[in-house]
């Protein structure tokens, strides 16, 4: 996926800023997950679209200029729609009576452009038919509310699915303290000679250790544990800015011995053969659901001009018609699994008007234990752009019905 190095930054940026949002209006407490890279073409071709104070504030959210951003999000949605396991698409429906800008609708992606016919059930129906199919199930409505008043509706989908190159072994764990303590958890495990894909990073909110979880088809899960006290959106933007090479971070085969990090430690431990490093993974199964109102985070989307009904509109450049943005709304899910990973998200806006053995070699094993919340990004391995981000406090219970396969 060739991608410019601006457009990640942009939207890695959006994901950061977004994921302190949601732990500000305290949503993020009973987990979440978002999807920056949702969000992100779609105020793109809005901003292309604008003028006045709407078109400013776009771009600002965007991180690009206005006459730049419908071209970056075009290119965007491209390169994510050859990735392998990745699948990316937009649509656009308008009411037939609305015409729109040539410049404008020759920017998007070919064949984006439906219709709204004014039966509004109707009209969702087709609209969730096209949710299901561009995720392949995983979300299966469009996230808007469609009535004979809504003129236009702009979204997108995103699906991705990964297996890991390495997968866990499954196994009921429960944890002694903290907040999951008591409870019989599906347990993942997983022992490696690999110590790089562990390490500790040193931010301005405190210490953050990363694993990362590396899937088959360059798309990696970055699992992020902060210390005791630090809020979600620390923690998360703390995983942003270690991909932005922002924060200093020691690697595996450079950490001392001892407790190193959040749930982190480094011994010595006795063996019965000479046997190098390894790195001792045990993490929790989680799947995390969520549907986010963007308007309530309407600075952070550059939304707080377009939302407002105006007679002349905001969006001059789309077509000779007023438009404002009175909803915009985006479903997502993720699902962490001892085989592989999968997450999903639509973003629509809405324009209306045995034995014990001789233990004879000393060997060093690196334990990392996520057995409390913690952060996850899903990200593509070589451009590190962040597809998914998300907050995990209820993980899957163990189902005795369970097999390690």
């Amino acid at each position: 996926m060739r991608v410019a190095d601006a457009t990640v930054r942009a939207v890695n940026r959006l994901t950061a800023r977004w994921a302190e949002a949601v732990d500000a209006s305290g949503t993020a407490a009973g987990g979440t997950v978002v999807s920056a890279a949702g969000v992100w073409p779609l105020l793109g071709f809005l901003a292309d679209g604008a003028d006045g104070p709407a078109r400013a504030e776009l771009a600002d959210a965007v991180g690009l200029a206005a006459d730049e951003a419908a071209g970056a999000a075009r290119e965007l949605l491209g390169a994510m729609g050859a990735v392998r396991g990745l699948d990316s698409a937009l649509g656009l429906w308008t009411r037939r009576t609305l015409q729109l800008r040539e410049r404008w609708e020759a920017g998007l992606p070919a064949a984006a452009h439906g219709v709204l016919t004014g039966d509004a059930a109707a009209d969702k129906e087709a609209l969730d038919a096209w949710a299901a199919k561009r995720t392949g199930g995983l979300i299966e409505t469009m996230p808007v509310q469609v009535s004979e008043d809504t003129e236009m509706v702009l979204a997108s989908a995103l699906a991705l699915r990964t297996k890991w190159l390495q997968p866990f072994r499954e196994w009921p764990y429960v944890p002694q303290t903290g907040p999951w303590r008591g409870r019989t958890l599906l347990g993942l495990q997983r022992r490696s000679r690999l110590l790089d894909r562990i390490g500790v990073a040193d931010t301005p909110a405190g210490h953050v250790t990363e694993l990362k979880v590396l899937g088959d088809t360059a798309i990696d899960v970055h699992l992020l544990l902060g210390e005791e006290g630090m809020a979600p959106g620390q923690v998360l933007a703390a995983g942003v800015g270690v991909l932005a090479r922002r924060h200093r971070v020691v690697q595996g085969p450079d950490l001392p011995y001892g407790d190193v990090g959040p749930g982190l430690s480094v011994v010595r431990e006795r063996n019965t053969s000479p046997e190098p490093p390894t790195l001792n993974v045990l993490t929790v199964g989680y799947q995390v659901r969520a549907v986010h109102d963007l308007l309530d985070h309407h600075g952070v989307f550059g939304l707080t001009t377009a939302r407002q009904r105006r007679p002349t509109g905001h969006f001059p450049g789309i077509g000779d018609f007023p438009l404002h943005i009175p909803s915009g709304t985006q479903s997502a899910m993720a699902r962490f699994g001892a085989r592989g990973f999968e997450a999903a998200a639509v973003t629509a806006f809405g324009a209306v008007g045995a034995g014990l053995p001789r233990l004879r070699w000393l060997t060093t094993a690196v334990r990392a234990t996520f057995d409390r919340p913690f952060g996850f990004l899903a990200l593509h391995r070589h451009t590190r752009l962040v597809l998914a981000a998300g907050w995990v406090t209820d993980p899957e219970p163990y189902r005795e019905d369970e097999e390690d396969q």
